[in-house]
């Protein structure tokens, strides 16, 4: 179970005869946990309450084949709530599962294992990112091997919350939050030059279901996804012109997050820019994957 800022993420499976991890369902819930926190510096009491019930919920629908190994982990949400105890707490106490708050370091790690280990990748110097609802994963590295890795609270739901992104907006207001999210995304300046980005995350994985027009998503479709840099601006304007209801009309679009799109896909554009790359390649695969691989596998 990934906790994130933005929503749950369950992932269920089993292993195989050899012990490898095999997957048997997925499920995304949207919650919106870090909603108020950049303001409040803790977590609201109605999105602690969505929270535990969503986990709880997905918790309870699988132990019902039996009983299971769970692992849940919280990021950035979680990493940034002066009260996040009471949340580890409450879901505890809910249906018994112990949630660990992760650095944004490990985040990363198991990002990154997650993301390098099922696309076809071309070059040796790749640029994993997690653009999440509280912070922005990134790792450099190449196949075998991370060569650095730091996070950042820059995150959709925050910038959302800050520019008033989750309704339909001025040119100009999207132009200040680009400005905004390339100054605290300064590390990324003056690098040498990528072979390859790779994208996880619900944003980005969002922005490859509206581009594919997707009525239901599909995650082998999504998977491998390459969108442009003219692809991310033609979704910002489309964005951008619409309210959030408006917005849950688009194909491909998870409606719960229409509010947090706009922010994300800037974030996501910002990235782009900043690292003077032209496209991105989408990977469905994320931190749950790398924690199922690291704590499930027997090998």
């Amino acid at each position: 179970i990934d906790v994130g800022t933005n929503s749950i993420k369950f992932a269920l499976g089993h292993r195989d005869e050899g012990g490898t991890p095999q997957s048997d369902s997925e499920t995304a819930v949207v919650t919106r946990l870090g909603e108020g926190l950049a303001d409040a510096g803790g977590l609201t009491p109605a999105s602690m309450s969505r929270t535990v019930d969503a986990i709880g919920d997905l918790v309870d629908d699988a132990r019902r084949d039996g009983p299971l190994d769970i692992v849940a982990v919280g990021t950035a949400g979680l990493r940034q709530a002066s009260n996040r105890d009471e949340l580890v707490a409450a879901v505890h106490s809910r249906c018994g599962v112990t949630v660990e708050v992760i650095s944004g370091r490990e985040e990363a790690r198991l990002a990154y294992m997650a993301a390098v280990s099922a696309l076809p990748l071309t070059g040796d110097r790749l640029l994993v990112f997690d653009s999440g609802g509280g912070s922005s994963q990134f790792t450099f590295g190449s196949v075998d091997r991370i060569e650095e890795q730091f996070s950042v609270d820059v995150g959709a739901v925050r910038f959302a919350e800050r520019f008033g992104l989750a309704d339909a907006v001025p040119r100009e207001t999207v132009e200040a939050a680009l400005s905004a999210i390339a100054a605290e995304l300064a590390e990324l300046r003056n690098r040498p030059r990528l072979d390859m980005v790779i994208a996880i995350g619900g944003t980005s994985t969002n922005l490859a279901a509206v581009r594919h027009r997707l009525d239901h998503y599909d995650p082998d479709v999504v998977h491998a996804t390459t969108i442009d840099a003219d692809e991310v601006d033609r979704q910002i304007e489309a964005f951008r012109n619409r309210s959030a209801e408006e917005r849950r009309e688009i194909a491909g679009l998870q409606p719960a997050r229409a509010e947090v799109i706009l922010a994300g896909a800037c974030v996501v554009r910002t990235i782009l820019t900043l690292t003077g790359q032209g496209a991105l390649t989408v990977s469905d695969r994320g931190l749950r994957h790398g924690v199922i691989a690291e704590r499930f596998a027997r090998t």
